[in-house]
């Protein structure tokens, strides 16, 4: 996802549900709700993990910066404004991952927004949210969602393999932060000296894609109890 045109696509569409946030409270707080209980269940799905120091940088990445329950509208507007000047200074992998990043934020808000239409009043549950999700469908979304996580971790884990990379990133971090993109380069750096510091984050990925894709079935096969004990497995899945 590197042309621009698709780019600005998923970015006016995440500044219209941004937009739709702000404008109406109670859909604001409903929507922390919701998320702050999605980032309880993610650290329980991997806790286990947390526990591997081999693990432990490249799982905050993807819990804080991937599929945290921040609000990731500054680093949007950040790479809204920059992209013509990115096109021409960053590689084309890290070009890629924020084609990505994009894209996984847009269909996580869109998601979001949809979920919190069918959530039962009150506090939100394991039983409330799993009878939303099953409500919202989306199999397909779903899955898309879980390939980009994959997707991210995957380029950046290459990236980590091209010393060049490194250093046009290093080389960039002046002028981002002079010209008003230091969010965006902290992001990017974080990410890669997270992956870098696993020297092979191939097998953290994969758990994660076993793990939600194990989930996202349970969930739209209705089972009783999809985050369970049965959802929770060892650090080899």
């Amino acid at each position: 996802m590197s042309s621009l045109d698709d780019l600005d696509r998923l970015l006016k569409r995440k500044r219209a549900l941004d937009v739709r946030e702000a404008e109406r409270p109670e859909l604001a707080a409903r929507l922390r709700e919701l998320r702050g209980w999605q980032a309880g269940r993610l650290a329980r799905t991997y806790e286990d993990l947390g526990n591997e120091p081999r693990y432990r940088a490249g799982l905050d990445f993807f819990l804080t910066d991937l599929y945290g329950p921040q609000d990731f509208a500054w680093r949007d507007r950040n790479i809204d404004r920059a992209w013509d000047r990115l096109k021409r200074t960053l590689p084309r992998a890290l070009l890629s991952v924020l084609g990505e990043v994009v894209e996984l934020e847009s269909l996580t808000a869109q998601l979001d927004h949809a979920m919190v239409a069918e959530l039962a009043p009150g506090t939100v549950t394991a039983a409330s949210y799993a009878a939303a999700y099953r409500a919202v469908g989306q199999p397909a979304a779903r899955k898309r969602q879980i390939e980009l996580i994959i997707g991210i971790g995957a380029r950046l884990d290459q990236a980590v393999a091209h010393p060049l990379i490194g250093l046009a990133l290093r080389a960039a971090r002046i002028p981002a932060y002079a010209t008003g993109f230091g969010v965006l380069q902290s992001f990017l750096e974080r990410g890669y000296t997270a992956l870098r510091d696993m020297k092979g984050a191939a097998s953290l990925f994969e758990l994660i894609r076993v793990r939600e894709t194990r989930l996202m079935e349970a969930l739209f096969q209705g089972d009783p109890d999809p985050f369970g004990a049965g959802a929770r497995h060892s650090v080899y899945g």
